[in-house]
């Protein structure tokens, strides 16, 4: 299989806290490996170059406004992010696009994912577009059940959209067509997207759990965390329109309200107690957008949160 990475001169000089990076996917050797996946089966020709597919470089660049040092204290985790333990965290940076084959993109990006997974590292992957998350969770065939956790202000079950049924407004659609995925939970929804009447009612027909905003304000999210089954596979897709834009402005659809980030730090810690966080991606963010970085920093804190908190349950022991 040839090497579906790639890696620009500048990331060979900023990656993610200054871990190591690692493009030799079929020899890798870590515990958790960063992914930067820049786009998914766009719509059109403009979104292969948007401001989206700059998002992975620019929560690399954030990162050292995230941590300081592997020595420092967390205070979301309680201790410093490694914990004095021998796990390896490597950046494998953005997998390759190339204009003459868009659609191929998509299969690059399952390759990579794939050969991750049969390393047996944890892959946590910065978009990009939603889109994104249809490829990775198809490498995960053979792995499940997988329980599908996803924090959105949109429900994204579009079937199809100008010819394509892979885009960024289609990932919870394809992931309920996967075999090996489950249940889902689809967290923070609100205000007005792409869904339709039909949309809503193939969700409910599958039997995903639709949790508004509305809802999770007034019940809060240890009672979500309640309804998710203990001793599961979780596959975590953040979208960052999801998160209140307080702490994520630096999105094309911004809505009011939203997943705050406290409560997305419970929700990451809370999975990692119950059960196994096999993955976990963080997409839509439009860095251009950006105030102080603090859309970047905050998607930053949450991979330390998914890191730190799968040390401490002894996942690479």
């Amino acid at each position: 299989m040839a090497s579906p990475l790639t890696v620009s001169p500048r990331q060979l000089h900023q990656t993610f806290l200054g871990f190591d990076l690692a493009l030799d996917l079929e020899s890798l050797d870590a515990d958790v490996a960063i992914l930067g996946i820049p786009y998914g089966d766009a719509y059109n020709i403009d979104e292969v170059t948007n401001d989206q597919t700059n998002a992975p470089t620019a929560i690399r660049r954030a990162s050292r406004r995230v941590s300081g040092g592997l020595e420092r204290w967390d205070f979301d985790l309680g201790a410093p992010l490694l914990d004095g333990k021998a796990v390896r965290v490597v950046d494998c940076g953005d997998v390759l696009g190339d204009p003459r084959d868009l659609r191929g993109h998509s299969r690059r990006a399952e390759d990579a994912a794939a050969l991750i997974l049969k390393a047996g590292a944890l892959p946590i992957v910065m978009g990009g577009d939603h889109g994104v998350s249809i490829p990775v969770l198809r490498a995960f065939q053979g792995r499940g059940p997988i329980t599908l956790v996803q924090i959105d202000a949109h429900l994204d079950w579009v079937d199809d959209k100008f010819g394509v049924r892979e885009g960024y407004s289609s990932p919870i659609r394809r992931a309920a067509e996967m075999e090996h995925v489950g249940e889902i939970f689809q967290i923070g929804l609100r205000c007005q997207g792409s869904a339709r009447r039909a949309e809503v009612e193939a969700a409910m027909a599958y039997g995903s759990h639709l949790i508004t905003d509305l809802e999770l304000q007034d019940c809060g999210m240890d009672d979500v965390l309640d309804r998710i089954p203990d001793g599961g596979s979780y596959y975590l897709t953040i979208d960052a329109d999801g998160l209140d834009p307080s702490v994520m402005p630096a999105v094309a659809g911004p809505a009011p309200g939203g997943v705050t980030y406290p409560q997305a730090r419970k929700l990451i810690q809370g999975l990692v107690a119950k059960g196994r966080v096999v993955g976990m991606d963080i997409v839509e963010i439009t860095p251009k957008r950006d105030v102080n970085q603090i859309t970047a920093i905050t998607a930053g804190n949450l991979m330390l949160n998914l890191i730190g908190k799968a040390v401490q349950a002894g996942y690479f022991d």
